[in-house]
């Protein structure tokens, strides 16, 4: 006797765990700047056919339904969900936000850049526009040793004015880059992004131009996770994780009950 459901409650309980984990880890980065909350998609396994649809029923009669009997579910991938978050108002100068489309571009060494929503941006020892892990801003933004105020404008112009002068001078541009597909982009870590095969290659502007959004000085993108809805997603993931689990257990008593009928 077999009893399929003992494997499908088994994929299912494994899928929910998969779930629950996705959303755990968007609960834990609920307070980290410019996170970027994912979301688990599940597709179903392949069909056992027992019966096929339009075959023969007897004589000249035809099926019009078959048999399919399912095997189960599974993980085929996780979506970045790259919506709007709230922004925190920090009036610090080198803070800045994307309110809009695009990301920051940061230099990682080797050749090799990743991108990120994350604005909260330092001073090196050299001057350099850094981020909080110490990645240069990419194209390299130097701030001079001497300045006394910087403003940073909505399309990513970096003014600087130095002790002595009136005036400001400009000291570089922040671009800001998006992806045809920035679902595909691969999460390294440290709110940091890097560019793959699926997401396309990167294209560079300036912001408040073709489609880019506008940079804000002295506010910060939060991430965009809400609790509410994570909580409400969690208790549904338990939920179904223990009617599968009660799956095995009722497979289990049927297998139970066939067994003692042999004897």
């Amino acid at each position: 006797m077999t009893i399929r459901a003992l494997s499908t409650a088994a994929t299912g309980m494994t899928s929910q765990m998969r779930n629950i984990d996705v959303i755990a880890n968007n609960i834990a980065n609920v307070s980290t700047t410019g996170f970027k909350k994912q979301v688990a998609n599940f597709e179903d396994l392949f069909y056992q056919e027992l019966n096929i649809a339009g075959g023969p029923a007897g004589g000249t009669r035809m099926s019009p339904i078959g048999s399919q009997i399912g095997t189960g579910v599974r993980l085929v991938g996780t979506q970045r969900i790259f919506s709007q978050g709230v922004s925190t108002e920090t009036q610090k100068p080198y803070d800045v936000m994307i309110e809009g489309q695009g990301f920051f571009r940061v230099n990682l060494g080797n050749n090799e850049f990743g991108y990120t929503r994350n604005g909260n941006f330092h001073v090196d020892a050299n001057g350099n526009l850094v981020t909080s892990d110490g990645y240069l801003v990419s194209p390299n933004i130097r701030i001079p040793e001497n300045s006394v105020a910087v403003n940073i404008n909505r399309d990513g112009t970096v003014l600087v004015r130095v002790a002595g002068q009136d005036a400001f001078q400009n000291a570089g541009q922040l671009n800001l880059y998006r992806f045809t597909n920035p679902a595909g982009l691969e999460a390294i870590g440290e709110c940091l992004f890097k560019q793959t095969a699926s997401s396309g290659a990167s294209v560079a502007g300036i912001a408040t131009q073709q489609g880019f959004g506008q940079v804000i000085q002295g506010f910060l993108e939060q991430s965009n996770v809400d609790v509410v809805t994570e909580m409400v997603a969690m208790i549904q993931g338990q939920r179904a994780y223990e009617i599968n689990a009660n799956s095995i257990q009722t497979a289990d008593a049927m297998l139970q009950v066939a067994n003692n009928l042999r004897r």
